[in-house]
């Protein structure tokens, strides 16, 4: 296999359809890849429905970045219709429906978030589409259509439905548009390739589905893993907090990345970084220093990952010393980060200030009780930051 497509099948959990020894490129990525005459269409659709990507998100993303590298066409979907739904893959409960206006603003994050990542500049390696270009035309005797395509069986037979179902838990027919809504994007873009991760091979498959009903050859699944958060046994969530995020700064990147569990290091290289797995150091603690390095260079330069490494532990503050519930500007007093709580203020609204790489700009926000911010880096501007403690 060429170097350029062991890159493309680096950490892939899963390919469908995948018959290696087949020579019909219709069944077999990599001789479609070898006998296209034209750059292949990649797809990666993504719902603007919070505020931050973390390493687990980028995965995909970096893999879109390799099939640009490659010479092929990244589609990036921003799936600000899909977004007022919400994916229900992996979710017990409905999801929370989102303003126009909130998922607008959540896009711009995304696209800025991603923009270290792909490539942006050079002609033709980049498409970026808002499905609400197609899908808000939709009318009812297409959308009929789609509904006809699947069976109640078939949309039960998805994970989270099913233990939904099984739980007595509310399932709304909305809900059941979204992997049509998902497919159907694949049918608007003529995507090849599609990827996610591997709660998502229901929704490629249903793409697969439509494109062979719409008359269009079927894309292939290209799924990856869903990363293990820092803790080391659950997935990576900032509801958890195990989660390290692109918008955060140099040092808390460093020091969380530098603390990866050991059982965790190879996985991470492979997923997050393109170095040689096979040129690693074999010291673990070594090895922590240079995906650490490597990551945060990734986002925020050499500079600064330099400066990360040899800028030691973040200097913690003990939350003890406030009295709860506590405005935010009082507490960057109280931990030295601003010398009075005038300049905690001017620092909120100026937006210099950002709680676990989160900017916050309101200037009365107030915390009711420390276990919301314990174990979080709270920071001023790029350099001054702290670890609050109980």
């Amino acid at each position: 296999m060429s170097q350029s497509l062991s890159r493309l099948y680096r950490g892939v959990s899963d390919i469908f359809p995948n018959q290696p020894d087949s020579q019909d490129p219709s069944e077999n990525l990599e001789q479609r890849i070898r006998q296209t005459e034209r750059p292949l269409r990649i797809k990666l659709g993504i719902d603007p429905t919070g505020t931050d990507i973390h390493l687990g998100h980028s995965i995909p993303v970096r893999k879109l970045r390799a099939f640009q590298d490659a010479g092929h066409t990244a589609v990036l979907i921003i799936g600000d219709f899909t977004a007022r739904i919400g994916d229900p893959s992996g979710k017990s409960e409905v999801r929370k429906h989102l303003s126009d206006e909130q998922v607008q603003q959540n896009a711009q994050t995304y696209l800025d978030q991603v923009r270290p990542i792909l490539d942006f500049e050079t002609p033709g390696r980049l498409e970026i589409r808002y499905n609400s270009e197609w899908l808000s035309k939709l009318d009812l005797a297409e959308i009929l259509d789609l509904l006809a395509t699947m069976t109640v069986g078939q949309m039960l037979a998805k994970e989270g439905f099913a233990e939904r179902f099984k739980q007595e838990n509310p399932i709304y027919l909305h809900e059941f548009l979204y992997p049509l809504m998902q497919g159907y994007d694949s049918v608007a873009v003529k995507a090849d390739v599609e990827l996610g991760g591997t709660d998502q091979k229901f929704n490629i498959a249903v793409g697969r589905d439509l494109q062979r009903h719409f008359g269009q050859p079927p894309q292939f699944g290209l799924l990856l893993p869903i990363l293990i958060g820092t803790d080391g046994v659950l997935k990576m969530s900032k509801s958890l907090n195990n989660y390290v995020g692109l918008r955060e700064a140099a040092q808390p990147m460093y020091q969380k990345l530098e603390g990866t569990k050991d059982n965790l290091l190879e996985e991470y290289f492979e997923l997050l970084t393109d170095l040689s797995l096979a040129e690693l150091p074999v010291n673990p603690r070594d090895r922590q220093q240079l995906l650490a390095w490597t990551i945060v260079t990734q986002y925020h330069g050499q500079k600064e990952a330099d400066e990360a490494k040899g800028g030691g532990a973040i200097p913690e503050f003990s939350l003890s010393q406030v009295e709860f519930p506590a405005k935010l500007f009082y507490i960057l007093n109280a931990s030295g980060l601003c010398s009075s709580s005038g300049e905690g203020r001017r620092q909120i609204k100026g937006g210099g200030v950002k709680l676990e790489g989160d900017r916050i700009t309101d200037v009365d926000c107030t915390f009711d009780s420390p276990e919301a911010l314990e174990g979080k880096v709270l920071q001023v501007g790029k350099k001054k930051s702290v670890r609050l403690t109980s």
